[in-house]
């Protein structure tokens, strides 16, 4: 494997992962020195992957489906593929094709590598200067110090997180200490890269969570809201500790999470960063969807910037549409049941339950299940004109990777197995309470929700009776085989409210890919049919659960993701972890 980097003030080009033989036909350090704070600075603005890794993440996911399969009443469509690797990814299958496309696979591991690699080269020169104890020929101040100190804290925040974002897309989930220095990690970068020729090892993926763990440690004593211009386009100190939270829920170290969310609150309520945007009335959809990111929702606590033509796949092969879209943002749920909507007429009617607040913010005015919807506030395509004669420009998603919602729905899960499970319902209940739409009289009989109607809904038999079962709503949770542990286990008690959390946390995350991520932490297992008399099954710690590391990366001598092997449970089976 072949890092490389380029940084080049005025332009500042992004940094990247190389073929061989591109790699070989450039001069390997052709660097243009950094000088000063500002151009450190400035570099941080740049450390941020521009590749999305949505696509990926939610063609992998149950939140979608393939048109082209015939429904169970024999509707079928003849969609084309908006591009050529989504079939293969579908279908769970190593990519290779259109490789170069920015929402690929490769895409996303040079976009993570390229912004290590800013990040890296910050770090660097922070420590040469303080080697040097001058900047530029002038001794370093104490206003210099603390601001190398918030630069740092940025570069670490960057690291760990894009570290964590490979882990999370080309590894297996993480299985506990034990388990996971057995399995594959991804290269971590520490260094700028400088040699012609170097060779990478994957290391293990306890290393892998190791390193990001120090990283996160590290940054979290140094990050600040001091110096950014727009803090939340950047790792400020809310975000730091959401992600903190996030990277915890993953180890399933509890404790950590409650502290990190906390954190993430600023000992604030998080009822006053609720999610306003449905109070708002927008005449257009696409106000709404700017909205929703805007850095000025005090629930957002960071947003990311991508190059994603994801909205594009609306109307193409692959999409939320039926058992995905009624499974998530426009299905029943254990509050808004009876929220009744039709469409059509005759034999062709539809009648579904949905949250009422998600109807003003779909791109399909019906939400039919077949045609299927997409909820704007995570997707919305906004174009920069680079040649507004020509029509050319970029396409940019503002993706809202961290939020007060997602961390109230982390604390949630994490009291939960720690046994305070008042406590997780009122961060359940919360959730429930922002769609309420509490300036709107248009509520649809959606109630505020209760015990009761979470164990009653998140129930084998009443989901069958109601006939949701083909919905996909209720998973069987497989997380302690996945990753065990001596000290939290599911239980009778908390699965309907595990159930309810993974089922709002699918919501809340729609479009985003996060959905993958927690299909492979809890061990879910599903099918995705495609085509005419394809059906592909994800099994429980399924090897597939590993994207594959990009073929042009493996082709230049990094391990491959193993297919033929069949990780197992270690002999812990889901009724035995009840039994404890």
């Amino acid at each position: 494997m072949k890092l490389r980097y380029k940084i080049l003030f005025i332009a500042i080009a992004l940094i990247g992962l190389s073929s061989c033989k591109d790699f070989l036909e450039k001069v390997p350090d052709t660097r243009v020195y950094l000088v000063n704070l500002d151009q450190l600075e400035q570099l941080l603005v740049t450390a941020y992957s521009n590749n999305n890794y949505a696509v990926v993440g939610e063609l992998s996911s149950d939140n979608v489906i393939d048109t082209n399969s015939p429904s169970e009443d024999g509707m079928r469509y003849n969609y084309s593929s908006y591009n050529q690797y989504d079939e293969q990814i579908y279908a769970w299958q190593d990519v290779t094709l259109d490789i170069s496309d920015s929402d690929s696979p490769s895409g996303i591991w040079n976009g993570c590598y390229g912004a290590i690699a800013a990040a890296n080269a910050v770090l660097e020169k922070l420590e040469e200067f303080e080697t040097l104890g001058e900047i530029e020929g002038e001794a370093i101040t104490a206003s210099d110090k603390a601001r190398m100190d918030a630069i740092r804290g940025e570069a670490y925040m960057i690291r760990a997180y894009h570290h964590y974002i490979l882990a999370q897309v080309f590894c297996m989930p993480y299985r506990g200490p034990q388990i996971s220095a057995t399995l594959p990690g991804i290269p971590y970068a520490t260094k700028p890269e400088t040699e012609l020729d170097p060779k990478y090892d994957r290391g293990t993926l306890q290393q892998t969570y190791d390193n990001i763990e120090n990283d996160l440690k590290l940054g979290l004593q140094y990050v600040t809201d001091e110096f950014y211009e727009v803090p939340k386009y950047h790792f400020n100190v809310a975000a730091s500790h959401a992600f903190a939270a996030r990277f915890y829920t993953a180890k399933r170290e509890y404790d950590k999470v409650i502290e990190q969310a906390n954190a993430a609150f600023k000992g604030n309520d998080p009822a006053t960063m609720r999610n306003d945007f449905w109070d708002q009335d927008f005449y257009e959809l696409d106000n709404g969807a700017r909205y929703y990111t805007s850095v000025d929702r005090p629930g957002n606590f960071m947003m990311i910037d991508t190059y994603s033509t994801w909205l594009r796949r609306w109307g193409h092969r692959f999409w939320t549409a039926r058992e995905g879209l009624r499974g998530s943002i426009g299905g029943p749920g254990p509050s808004w049941e009876n929220c009744k909507f039709s469409h059509g007429s005759g034999k062709s009617k539809e009648e579904w339950a949905m949250m009422p607040c998600f109807m003003n913010s779909f791109l399909s005015s019906s939400s039919n299940s077949e045609y299927g919807a997409i909820f704007l506030g995570t997707c919305w395509e906004q174009f920069e004109y680079t040649d507004k004669i020509a029509g050319i420009g970029y396409v940019h998603m503002i993706r809202p990777e961290f939020t007060s919602q997602e961390t109230i729905l982390l604390r949630a899960e994490a009291n939960l197995f720690l046994g305070n499970i008042d406590a997780a319902f009122d961060d359940l209940y919360l959730w429930n309470h922002e769609h309420l739409q509490l300036d709107s009289t248009a509520n649809y009989n959606m109630t505020e929700l209760t015990k009761e109607d979470i164990i009653k809904f998140y129930n084998v038999d009443y989901q069958r009776r109601r006939n949701y079962t083909n919905f996909g709503i209720m998973k069987d949770f497989h997380i302690d085989e996945v990753c065990p542990s001596d000290k939290y286990h599911m239980t009778p008690e908390i699965e309907p409210y595990m159930q309810c959390l993974q089922h709002f946390r699918r919501i809340q995350m729609i479009h985003m890919g996060n959905r993958w991520f927690d299909i492979k932490r809890f061990g879910f297992s599903y099918n995705h049919k495609m085509g005419i008399n394809d059906v592909y099954t994800l099994e429980v710690l399924d090897p597939r659960y590993a994207i594959q590391i990009p073929n042009e990366v493996i082709g230049a001598g990094l391990e491959p993701n193993p297919r033929s092997v069949k990780y197992e449970s270690i002999g812990v089976t889901r009724d035995a972890c009840i039994a404890n």
